[in-house]
């Protein structure tokens, strides 16, 4: 397997140091054992060759293009599904075809399956997760639904209405900035961001399965429905302006258009964490909805300042997504930082950045737009590109294995 080895964006170190000088103090009297890094090579082999589909006039085939790849999700057969925009380019017209809108791939990145009706699916296709059940769900950031379908592409589920937003009166899809009115909906939603469900039965009704939203470009809140799409509780609000994002407005998100909240993802302690891109933190939070503790990203991405109080690059942030190791505690988190186009490897405990790897670019093991990032239980990662990268990566652990790629099937080096 053809790998090439990865440049770093930033020193470890040098991050380390940043997030220390931020991290509150509190977490210094709960220091947990200090995990190993593994290295990770991106994959240049996969995925394979795209599907071609003839063209009804010449015959000629054309290939499958996917345009932006709104979300990554690994399902329980380790096999690989991402969500896409279909948006061509003019020069991409004339020689491919938009692909299905949702596609799967086996671990040898061959196209296995291949689904979706564009009328039907969200508006602005945004996330992806595979529940414990195998089921797949996706948001649309521009548009007010999250819908659950079958593994091979039946509709079951849809939260919010198709074009109908929770930010009145007008109840119009968009940012709702301060709009008191907005962020209440027990039935609306206003182009969420990402979804998570729950394997685990819920502290309030003791059921399986509830659905989490990141409800996050055009409202400011996460919201939790039952596994029926029945509302039960939300948490957030509009943050005002955040210069130090420990201790600025810590239990609220980003005014901005943009995705605030951008992630909501479940650890194995049972803690929400959350991303709030514009502010450069993730956030911490019970099931319930009462606040932990702020994880700093990378300050001064965003709209906050950044060491010592320089100015923002306002580059839409550092946090985007996450997942987590796969080893029992889950200790190290996977962070897509988007806004200066690299993984981050993050101590979850302490919340210090040990690695990191990528740099702007559309090389292989570069990244345009990185968006998603998604860990099957190999310890494989898996990330996505909007925008002008528009593509999936694979980036495999090579340090614990003598280099063959294939880890120790937990993510990291014991």
């Amino acid at each position: 397997m053809r790998t090439l080895r990865l440049a770093l964006v930033v020193t470890a170190a040098a991050v380390t140091a940043v997030s220390l000088t931020l991290w509150s103090s509190q977490t210094q009297a709960d220091q947990k054992p200090k995990v190993k890094v593994t290295r990770y090579e991106v994959d240049g082999t996969w995925p394979k060759p795209f599907p071609t589909t003839p063209d009804p006039t010449t015959g000629r085939p054309r290939t499958w293009i996917p345009g932006e790849v709104a979300g990554t999700c690994v399902d329980s057969r380790d096999n690989v599904f991402i969500v896409t925009r279909g948006n061509l380019l003019d020069n991409e017209v004339t020689k491919g075809t938009p692909a299905p809108p949702v596609m799967e791939f086996d671990s040898d990145g061959n196209v296995v399956a291949a689904w979706g009706n564009r009328n039907v699916l969200p508006n602005g296709i945004h996330g992806c997760f595979v529940d414990y059940q195998d089921n797949i769900w996706i948001g649309g950031n521009g548009d007010g639904i999250v819908q659950k379908y079958s593994h091979n592409g039946t509709l079951l589920l849809q939260i919010g209405t198709r074009g109908v937003c929770d930010n009145p009166p007008a109840n119009t899809c968009g940012n709702s900035g301060a709009n008191p009115l907005a962020n209440q909906s027990k039935t609306l939603l206003n182009q969420p961001a990402d979804i998570y469900v729950d394997p685990h039965p819920d502290p309030q009704t003791g059921q399986r399965g509830s659905i989490y939203i990141a409800d996050g470009y055009g409202n400011h809140r996460v919201v939790v429905f039952d596994r029926q799409g029945n509302y039960l509780r939300q948490w957030g609000g509009v943050a005002g302006t955040v210069n130090n994002p420990v201790n600025d407005f810590p239990d609220k998100f980003g005014a901005g258009d943009g995705g605030h909240p951008h992630c909501v993802v479940i650890a194995n302690d049972f803690m929400v964490y959350v991303c709030d891109r514009q502010n450069d933190r993730i956030q911490v939070f019970t099931k319930m909805g009462n606040f932990v503790r702020v994880i700093p990203v990378i300050p001064g991405t965003g709209a906050t300042q950044g060491p010592g109080n320089t100015p923002p690059l306002g580059v839409i942030g550092s946090a985007w997504d996450l997942d987590f190791s796969r080893d029992p505690g889950q200790s190290i988190m996977f962070e897509a930082d988007g806004g200066n186009e690299q993984v981050l490897l993050m101590n979850r405990f302490v919340g210090t950045i040990l690695d990191a790897f990528g740099q702007p670019g559309r090389q292989a093991g570069q990244f345009t737009y990185l968006h998603t990032v998604a860990v099957d239980s190999k310890g494989n990662l898996y990330t996505g590109e909007t925008i002008n990268g528009r593509r999936i990566q694979k980036f495999v652990p090579v340090n614990c294995n003598n280099g063959r790629g294939n880890g120790n099937g937990n993510g990291r080096c014991d």
